[in-house]
């Protein structure tokens, strides 16, 4: 088969594989003239058994990336095993510390039959279920000393630079919170407000209260150990109960 017939083969599966996926997957083919963007993805590619053993006699020289829009990526990539079909594997998020993923086990590939429908069935079951799984863990790994917010209950946590952190449950706290001055991570989805202006931070703090709590979500403020929130901090915002904090996750 000429190198056109598979690109096209494997650019097209991907394509089919994208729309039976649960939730909204779209497809991007990366040729072997993207070079660069081949050997930045082959580093992230979050396997060490099937799709590691392949890459490391068969580097990259195209792919096709499934991508979610929370930021969630697959890597579809050639067989070198004589068969038919594909090797998927998932992706790692970009811009996280290595500490997040200590523990962690990698969410390995699977090898995929020349049938994307059938192959979807068997992404969704398996690789996409301890994808989802280690997503979620690497995540809150990276949090730190953020305590994860509830749906009704935002938890904003003083950092030791002064500035003000958390990771609100849904859009709809965070559409609010970037109003204020906030700035979203996209990769980790923490929320900072900066504290060079300690006079801005605490407006910005007394404002956010009554529109969160107009759409029924309460605030919290959380000061780590060994730090004392600025005498300007909202006094609406009561700190997170000791009983109710969970601890920093633990890495190895």
């Amino acid at each position: 088969m000429h190198d056109h017939d598979t690109s096209e083969r494997l650019a097209s599966y991907a394509d089919v594989l994208a729309g039976e996926l649960p939730d909204t997957w779209t497809s991007t083919h990366l040729t072997a003239d993207a070079k660069d963007d081949l050997a930045e993805l082959s580093d992230r590619i979050w396997d060490l058994d099937l799709v590691a053993a392949s890459l490391a006699e068969h580097p990259l020289t195209q792919a096709a990336v499934l991508s979610r829009p929370d930021g969630a990526q697959l890597v579809l990539l050639d067989r070198h095993d004589g068969r038919d079909g594909f090797l998927i594997a998932a992706v790692a998020p970009r811009a996280l510390p290595d500490e997040a993923y200590r523990a962690v086990p990698e969410p390995n590939g699977i090898a995929l039959a020349d049938d994307p429908f059938l192959s979807a069935e068997q992404v969704a079951g398996d690789l996409l279920a301890r994808y989802d799984r280690a997503l979620a863990q690497v995540r809150h790994n990276a949090l730190g000393g953020i305590q994860p917010s509830q749906p009704d209950r935002i938890v904003l946590t003083w950092q030791p630079d002064g500035s003000v952190a958390t990771a609100p449950a849904d859009d709809r706290a965070g559409a609010i919170l970037v109003a204020h001055g906030f700035i979203q991570d996209p990769h980790s989805g923490i929320y900072r407000l900066g504290g060079d202006d300690t006079q801005v931070q605490a407006r910005s703090l007394r404002e956010i209260g009554p529109r969160l709590d107009a759409l029924g979500i309460g605030t919290a403020l959380q000061h780590p150990a060994g730090r004392t929130a600025p005498t300007s901090a909202p006094a609406s915002m009561p700190p997170v109960p000791a009983a109710t904090r969970t601890p920093t996750a633990r890495t190895r």
